[in-house]
């Protein structure tokens, strides 16, 4: 037995479901996944990450890492998730993934498809330093007077949550809400989430529910506009006037 299909058994037996459930999450059927876990046969890529993003665990610990012998709550403190999709430069500026707000409710869909990432507009802003960098749009007015509705929010990709500071801004993918900003509280297995405008309650989110976290490093407010009639292009003329402005300090 492979340590795949060893680790595809456990983690179904953990969550307590059939084969046929996990089968119908893959959009296969249920004989081919039995061969995954009688390693008959090897899944290919595409199912691969569907079982990553399923059990919330990456590739290379499910072909790699025998589960039974571990406990994978430690591996998702220790490892959020590997974000290989996001680009990286050797540069000094580095460049931000620009989230649309089209692709706002699609992007918990998209985030692990290089496809999908490689054809984001990319910025970049002087004053941030090396790192992994994406600018979200932001709905609501949970975080006013913080981030208004409209608003960009770029962040810093989160590669482990013992890094994460509790009473600082996140913004946070999960399975469930998709992308949301809020400042965050971290607990033993899950992790409170906060609105700055208090008519707004906390809530909890498991640890097993977070795809994602970016820690806020800088927001764009668009004031005197409304949310629908911000575009693209109006959001890189705003920051090329900030980078402009910084320029000349």
């Amino acid at each position: 037995m492979s340590v795949l299909s060893e680790n595809l058994k456990y983690l179904r037996g953990k969550k307590g479901k059939s084969q046929q459930a996990i089968a119908d999450v893959l959009s296969i059927t249920r004989g081919a996944y039995q061969k995954y876990e009688e390693a008959r046969s090897e899944p290919p890529h595409n199912t691969l990450i569907k079982l990553s993003n399923y059990y919330t665990i990456t590739i290379d610990i499910l072909l790699q890492i025998d589960l039974r012998k571990t406990n994978p709550e430690d591996l998702l403190k220790l490892n959020n998730r590997m974000l290989f999709p996001v680009m990286t430069s050797k540069k000094d500026k580095q460049p931000i993934e620009l989230i649309p707000k089209s692709a706002q409710a699609g992007y918990a869909l998209g985030y692990g498809d290089p496809e999908f990432i490689q054809s984001l507009k990319t910025i970049s802003l002087p004053f941030l330093g090396a790192g992994k960098y994406r600018a979200f749009p932001i709905s609501g007015d949970s975080m006013t007077p913080n981030v208004k509705d409209g608003s960009y929010v770029i962040g810093e990709y989160v590669e482990h949550l013992t890094q994460v500071k509790n009473g600082k801004t996140y913004v946070v993918l999960t399975k469930d809400d998709g992308i949301v900003y809020k400042r965050v509280h971290q607990g033993i297995k899950s992790i409170v989430l906060h609105s700055d405008n208090k008519f707004y309650d906390p809530y909890t989110v498991s640890l097993h529910e977070i795809i994602e976290l970016w820690e806020f490093r800088a927001a764009i407010n668009v004031e005197d506009l409304e949310p629908d009639e911000v575009t693209n292009e109006q959001l890189l003329e705003t920051i090329m006037s900030l980078k402009k402005q910084n320029e000349r300090q």
